[in-house]
C-alpha cells in the first residue's frame, strides 16, 4: 500500500505542468474526456509496467547495496526538480499532430501518450521508485497519479477555458520533487 500511495503522489506531482496535460487538453478539445482518459490510461499502464520492470530488475541487481541506490534516487529526484523547473511545452509538430489525429480516439491518444511517455521524468521517477519499492503498487500507484493529473488538466481546461497556472505549478512540483531527493539521499547517507 505505501508503494501505491507514494508512487501515485510523486507521478501526480511529476506530471503537473508537464506536456502531457498539454497533450491531453489538446486531444480534450477535439475528443470525448472519456475517449482521452482511456488512451491516456492504456498508454500509461504500458509505460509504466515498463518502468517498473526495469526498476525492480535494478533494485535486485543492487540490493545490497541500498544505501547507494537510495542516494542515486535521491540525486535523481533532485534532477527531476532542475527539470520540473526547466519547463516542459508542446513542440509545434505535437500539438499539431493532437489536431490532426485520425481514426479511433483512443488509439490516437494511446499511441500519442505512449511515445511521447517514453524517456519522460514521469517514466524515470517510475523506475526510480521502483528500485526500491513494490513493482505492482508502483505500477497501479504510477498510473494513478498520471492519469489523475491528466484529468485534472483536462477538467480544469473545460472549466476555465484556459491551462493552470504553469509557473504555480512548475515551482511548487519542483519543490516537491527537491524535498523527495533530499530525504532520499539522507536516508542513503543513513542521516535518517
Amino acid at each position: 500500500m505505501y508503494a501505491f500511495l507514494l508512487s501515485t503522489a510523486v507521478i501526480f506531482v511529476a506530471e503537473l505542468g508537464d506536456k502531457s496535460q498539454l497533450m491531453a487538453m489538446t486531444f480534450a478539445a477535439r475528443y470525448r474526456a472519456r475517449d482521452v482518459l482511456v488512451g491516456i490510461t492504456v498508454a500509461t499502464a504500458l509505460v509504466h509496467l515498463a518502468s517498473v520492470g526495469i526498476g525492480a530488475a535494478v533494485g535486485t541487481a543492487f540490493a545490497d547495496y541500498q544505501g547507494v541506490v537510495a542516494v542515486l534516487a535521491g540525486l535523481a529526484f533532485l534532477a527531476f526538480a532542475a527539470w520540473t523547473l526547466r519547463g516542459d511545452e508542446l513542440t509545434d509538430e505535437e500539438r499539431d499532430k493532437a489536431r490532426r489525429s485520425t481514426g479511433a480516439a483512443i488509439l490516437a491518444v494511446g499511441g500519442a501518450f505512449f511515445l511521447a511517455e517514453l524517456g519522460d521524468k514521469t517514466m524515470l521517477a517510475t523506475i526510480t521508485l521502483a528500485t526500491r519499492e513494490g513493482w505492482f503498487g508502483t505500477w497501479v500507484g504510477s498510473t494513478v497519479g498520471m492519469v489523475a493529473a491528466d484529468a485534472l488538466a483536462i477538467a480544469v481546461g473545460a472549466l476555465l477555458g484556459r491551462t493552470l497556472p504553469e509557473k504555480a505549478i512548475r515551482y511548487g512540483a519542483a519543490a516537491l520533487f527537491a524535498v523527495f531527493g533530499l530525504v532520499l539521499v539522507a536516508e542513503g547517507a543513513g542521516l535518517l
